[in-house]
């Protein structure tokens, strides 16, 4: 059913990684609309109230036309329009669902969402398809995101809903929409095949395991990692009322095609049920000494139910996670575990677990274990535990990382730190997004940013390869970039941090990892850099940087980065947003100016300091691709 892509098709992919260039995929499919909403025949056209609220057609405000759908009378954020689309939707299929939101005059400011209720059994679940989005009284602002349905469900409905205000708003232009699923390459080389030095996973839904989506999963990776289905809320949602509905399936997968399962995750201070902090009165616990004996014997009911449930079909487990606060004195996570209990709830955790799960490795999970103070206090504790006889096998680095942070000298350091202790190392929630900060969005991944994310993955590979004798697995926070947390957090955009695109065709990143040479940066004579002081005094100076666009196509956003050839440090810059990293420097565009036109310019200054010497660095790239100096 699924065929190799045409010859002529792999070669002109092939190119156009050679010059940096995000190739379209082959005769993309053309999306199929399912549902649309313009609400212009003055009817509610089959959305309702989900509570007391008062859903109606209007011609008060309007997106497009004449008509919307008003929505009034709310008092409670998750009252909102709800639209039947139980026969609409087919499981595996992935939606695009879009709204177009704003507030009614008058409404204080809130943030919108889009989301879906599904009921299996008569039990409801709640599934978030567009994050929280700013919405005001001034404009419209569409919510848009993607959905699988992964299970059989009897009841389901997409609604709109707010986060923090039950004020009026308005919506408008809703549609439903998919794109036919292209097949999945398989004339390229397998990740299994090509990374040997340690199984390679993704972290998984339901959906992943469904159609196009199961089948590049189990051609590439060899583990996989239930992503929300074995966290408590999920596992245990009610006291002693243990549900495995949503991992099952998932082992189930699993086992069926050969794939390792890492367990993520017994303890965690977000996602765990309010009741496990509630004392025996119903109220939230204080430091007492019969809360702690509740809280623990909590933890270790729920341990032995859930390690016990899977047995030896689950081989890791990530016992702990992120329980390190290196702004903290003793580097400790205040959360309610840590203040009812201190240390007690992770040396109960790992020992509950060795006891039920013998043979499993037993993973304290973290992330930015690259920030030295952080990794610090994540070592102290290790030693501590593991002095004391607690059975920690195993530290788990998640490397949720971008295209400019960390270095590989940061990212080796953090894997050196922990030899010494004898531990096993694991990557467990790696992921690259092609943002370097928060304020910045792009409709679609730009090709320079795509080439920066391929090199990174291929960098970090390479040392984690290098590092064999201590890494045990790496697995990849997701399969594809359909299917991104990044894409609501820390901010709603649409991201792409793996190794395979929304349509699950292999990016720049994926030859990163398994064939570095077809990710060549474009040629030289795509840009132009002069370099300049200023101004200097003792121990300063003052710096220009102009960059000229000598390619034939438009610039929509610049990175450019060099080497400082004798330790001068940026303290301040205009016009550009710096990151400086020992001697390396990067620095992207100021909201302004970003746009550079084929022949145009743009520049940016700085203040530095210099000790010594203050040569000027001699060689620039932007966006990966060398740059001539004039």
């Amino acid at each position: 059913m699924h065929l190799p892509l045409p010859a002529a098709c792999a070669l002109l992919t092939a190119a156009a990684l050679f010059t940096g260039v995000a190739p379209a995929h082959a005769a993309d499919p053309a999306p199929i609309t399912v549902v649309t909403s313009d609400f212009e025949d003055g009817t509610a056209q089959g959305w309702a109230a989900r509570g007391g609220e008062t859903v109606a057609a209007s011609d008060a405000a309007a997106h497009g036309g004449t008509g919307s759908l008003a929505v009034t009378g709310r008092t409670a954020g998750w009252q909102g329009p709800s639209l039947d689309v139980l026969d609409v939707f087919e499981k595996g299929t992935q939606y695009t669902v879009t709204a177009w939101v704003r507030l009614a005059d008058g409404a204080a400011a809130d943030s919108a969402r889009l989301s879906v209720e599904r009921h299996t059994a008569g039990v409801a679940s709640y599934d978030q398809v567009a994050g929280n989005t700013a919405v005001s009284a001034g404009a419209w602002v569409a919510l848009s995101g993607r959905y699988t349905l992964a299970t059989d469900v009897d009841f389901l409905r997409v609604y709109v809903e707010t986060a923090d205000t039950t004020g009026s708003f308005f919506v408008d232009d809703v549609t439903v929409s998919y794109v036919p699923a292209l097949p999945i390459q398989t004339d390229i080389p397998r990740i299994r095949d090509v990374v040997t030095e340690f199984p390679v996973g993704a972290a998984i839904t339901a959906a992943e395991t469904l159609g196009v989506h199961g089948e590049l999963l189990a051609r590439h990776f060899t583990s996989v990692t239930p992503g929300n289905a074995l966290k408590w809320d999920a596992t245990e949602p009610a006291e002693n009322s243990f549900s495995y509905a949503q991992a099952d399936p998932l082992i189930a997968y699993a086992k069926a095609n050969d794939l390792a399962v890492r367990g993520h995750t017994l303890v965690w201070h977000n996602q765990t049920p309010a009741w496990v902090f509630t004392d025996a009165a119903g109220a939230p616990m204080t430091a007492t000494a019969e809360n702690r004996a509740l809280l623990l014997a909590r933890l270790e009911n729920h341990i032995r139910n859930v390690a016990a449930h899977y047995g030896d079909d689950i081989a890791t487990w990530d016992v702990v996670n992120e329980v390190i606060d290196e702004s903290q004195p003793d580097g400790m996570r205040r959360s309610t575990w840590y203040a009812v209990t201190r240390l007690d709830y992770i040396r109960t955790a790992f020992t509950v677990a060795r006891e039920v799960a013998p043979h499993a490795k037993l993973i304290i999970n973290d992330y930015n274990t690259n920030v030295p103070a952080k990794r610090d206090a994540l070592f102290n504790l290790v030693a501590k535990l593991r002095a004391e006889g607690i059975p920690i096998d195993g530290v788990g680095h998640q490397v949720h990382i971008n295209i400019g942070w960390p270095t590989v000298a940061e990212t080796e350091a953090m894997l050196q730190k922990f030899v010494p202790l004898g531990v096993t190392q694991q990557i467990t929630e790696m992921d690259v997004s092609i943002y370097r900060d928060n304020s910045e969005s792009f409709p679609a991944p730009p090709a320079d940013r795509l080439l920066a994310q391929a090199y990174v993955y291929r960098d970090m590979l390479a040392l984690f390869r290098r590092h064999a004798g201590e890494i045990t697995s790496v697995t990849l926070w997701g399969l594809a970039d359909d299917n991104t947390w990044l894409d609501t957090f820390p901010v709603t955009r649409k991201d792409a941090p793996l190794l395979f695109d929304t349509m699950l065709q292999a990016k720049p990143a994926y030859w990163g990892v398994v064939d570095p040479s077809r990710i060549t940066p474009p040629a030289a004579s795509g840009c132009a850099v002069s370099y300049r002081v200023t101004g200097t005094w003792p121990g300063g100076f003052q710096g220009e940087v102009r960059i000229t666009n000598t390619g034939a196509a438009a610039l929509a956003g610049w990175s450019l980065s060099w080497s400082f050839p004798s330790g001068q440090r940026i303290t301040q810059a205009w016009n550009g947003t710096p990151r400086q990293s020992g001697a390396d420097v990067t620095v992207t565009n100021a909201a302004w100016n970003g746009a550079v036109a084929p022949g145009g310019t743009t520049s940016f200054g700085f203040l530095g300091s210099w000790t010594g010497a203050n040569t000027a660095p001699s060689a620039f790239t932007l966006g990966g691709a060398a740059c001539s100096v004039t």
